[in-house]
């Protein structure tokens, strides 16, 4: 029989060292593969119910949980099916997609779903653009969020929501168009989207922020099984961030650690 590497209950605990509390908002990436077996677990099915059940009782009926369904339709020249086109940000996403009184977001680049008390506000109504103004990053910063990752470091795509608000100087926004699927008719929908210029240095690369963020004890930890749950609020990071750009510019990309500056005009967007 294969070994167990954790329980229900020692996730629970593990959620609640890292302060996670009943009522709170969270957006979590996950690998729940990383975690190893959790008793009771004969499937991966089963685990995904495990994990779900354990957060669901920290955070209450209060509390929401949501994780990000992206597709990229749009830049892919695909049509987003509302109801069918899958999550491509890990299983326990594109299940939770699927599971009962979860709500996503009718977004063809940048879908979230979301389960609990404010699962209907953060998705309904979304606007064009993925990361502006009355955004999903937008409504989860205005409601105090937590950034709950598993098998994640501190890194999280809120992140670009932050440097749209900090204008950082190698994104842009960009306009997409395509066909959305939605109460089974095809409309056509749009989708803005804060691009990288495509220079060498400009990819995101969040592992200096992280290590940041554990130095300044920001991102708190604890290992579940074989792997580790995280916490940071989005008003951490964001404040960390704005803090940090003035002498760090390049902080969220690859050029902070290549101690180089991109020279962007000379490259195409993506």
């Amino acid at each position: 029989m294969s070994r167990v590497h954790y329980t229900q209950a020692e996730f629970v605990t593990a959620l609640k060292n890292i302060g996670i509390k009943r009522g709170d908002t969270l957006y979590s990436h996950s690998n729940i593969g990383f975690f190893g077996r959790p008793e009771g677990a004969k499937t991966v099915a089963d685990a995904f119910e495990i994990i779900l059940e354990a957060v669901l009782t920290v955070i209450g009926a209060e509390g929401t949980l949501v994780v990000p369904t992206f597709t990229y339709s749009f830049p892919k020249n695909q049509i987003f099916d509302y109801n069918e086109t899958a999550s491509t940000c890990g299983v326990f996403t594109e299940m939770l997609r699927q599971y009962p009184d979860v709500h996503r977001s009718l977004d063809p680049c940048i879908s979230v779903a979301a389960i609990g008390a404010k699962a209907v506000e953060l998705t309904t109504n979304m606007p064009v653009n993925a990361y502006g103004v009355d955004s999903f990053f937008d409504r989860f910063y205005a409601h105090n969020g937590i950034i709950c990752n598993f098998n994640f470091d501190a890194g999280s795509t809120f992140i670009h929501y932050v440097e749209r608000c900090l204008n950082v100087p190698y994104r842009f926004d960009k306009l997409f168009k395509g066909q959305i699927i939605y109460n089974d008719q095809i409309i056509d929908g749009e989708s803005c989207l804060f691009v990288r210029y495509l220079a060498d240095g400009t990819e995101a690369k969040f592992e200096p922020f992280d290590r940041l963020a554990r130095l300044e004890g920001l991102y708190r930890t604890q290992r579940v099984g074989r792997g580790f749950v995280g916490a940071i609020s989005a008003k951490q990071t964001f404040d960390l961030i704005k803090m940090t750009l003035p002498y760090r510019p390049w902080l969220l990309t690859a050029a902070d650690e290549a101690m180089v500056k991109p020279d962007i005009t000379q490259f195409v967007a993506n």
